[in-house]
């Protein structure tokens, strides 16, 4: 994980916190990972870009070779269309207006190679009434009971349906395993076999079916390891991008570094405690009090509270610190702690440059 700590940093007292801060070196140094992690091959990744929403990140990859992307929201897609991707597949079934918007997507920017994913007959069938050609992957429940189709005759049916539509394409299939989060490398590989093993059966089926060749976007970043040593089958991880204290602590055999942290500073000092200016609105609060915020200069410290604006902490050392000292803290969960944050300072070479980089797409919508 390789965190920087504050006095790596020289010159933090040139911006406010709570502030978000981006390693443009470390992001790209987790980039080469993760191109190292499937021989070289750029057609085996599809990064989800709703880690950071950033369409320099975006543009740093498209650098590198890697053209195809998987988003979750219609504004990640536009945003991934305007910074150079050429293949975006919108990893979340669109319904009501958002499915209009998706066709409009198609239109305005008729280079680039759209798909969605679908596990709904009806939402099928609001396709077909379109008229508009559109590419579908079926979305397969691999064990997360999150979206998907039971993998077996239905899901067959569906693809079979897309595949004699008139004016639809049927893509592949999309699974996300994100349930697997057991940090043992063994357990979780054990665990990967299994969801592997509960679709295998539609594989088969699709097989006698004669619908192949098809593609097949699968995972999250906990699994990427073990995708990645899985011919032709695409990739899609995203906290890769910055990686966060949640992965970093959970899978110590996944070597990404942190790329994207907290400023944060000591605003009162209540009963020998130390209170930070880092509340619900700065990092990410889904997750219980203890995993929301790591301090690399407080390895020892314990959450007390936290509310919209304070995170109050218990630390051995707190006597060592004062009021309008900074920290930095390494978000448990890094994906919806940036869409907390309409921009990034970025850090090069230990300092804080002039530069920022926008989150563009936490907006829920751009032009479309």
């Amino acid at each position: 994980m390789n965190p920087v700590k504050t006095a790596d940093i020289s010159n933090l007292e040139a911006i406010s916190s709570p502030s978000l801060l981006v390693f443009p070196e470390r992001v790209e140094a987790n980039v080469d990972r993760m191109l190292d992690m499937v021989g070289g091959d750029v057609l085996r990744l599809r990064p989800h870009v709703k880690t950071h929403k950033m369409a320099e990140v975006v543009r740093l990859q498209v650098a590198k070779g890697i053209t195809r992307f998987k988003c979750a929201t219609i504004a990640e897609a536009e945003m991934t269309a305007i910074s150079g991707g050429s293949d975006v597949l919108l990893a979340h079934q669109p319904v009501g207006p958002n499915l209009s918007r998706f066709l409009q997507l198609q239109d305005r920017f008729s280079e680039v190679s759209f798909s969605a994913t679908v596990d709904s007959p009806e939402v099928v069938a609001e396709f077909e009434k379109t008229g508009q050609s559109a590419s579908l992957f079926v979305d397969v429940d691999c064990g997360m009971h999150r979206t998907g189709i039971e993998p077996g005759e239905g899901a067959l049916a569906l693809c079979r349906r897309i595949a004699s539509s008139e004016n639809l394409e049927f893509a592949g299939l999309h699974a996300y395993d994100g349930h697997l989060h057991l940090p043992g490398l063994i357990d979780r590989t054990e665990a990967h076999a299994a969801a592997i093993e509960s679709w295998a059966g539609l594989l088969q089926l699709l097989e006698n079916e004669n619908l192949a060749p098809y593609t097949i976007v699968v995972g999250g970043s906990p699994t990427f390891g073990l995708f990645a040593q899985m011919d032709n089958w695409q990739c899609s991880p995203g906290t890769t991008l910055f990686w966060d204290a949640g992965y970093g602590h959970a899978f110590p055999d996944l070597e990404f570094e942190c790329a994207a942290m907290l400023l944060t500073r000591i605003i009162s000092k209540p009963a020998g405690r130390l209170c930070l200016d880092l509340g619900h609105k700065s990092v990410a609060a889904e997750k219980p009090i203890g995993n929301r915020a790591w301090f690399p200069d407080l390895p020892e410290a314990k959450p007390f509270l936290q509310s919209e604006e304070h995170f109050v902490l218990e630390a051995p050392n707190a006597g060592d610190f004062a009021v309008g000292d900074a920290l930095l803290a390494v978000p448990w969960h890094v994906c919806p702690t940036v869409a907390l944050h309409a921009h990034a300072h970025l850090v090069r070479d230990g300092r804080v440059t002039s530069e920022s980089w926008e989150v563009v797409a936490r907006k829920r919508s751009l032009t479309i």
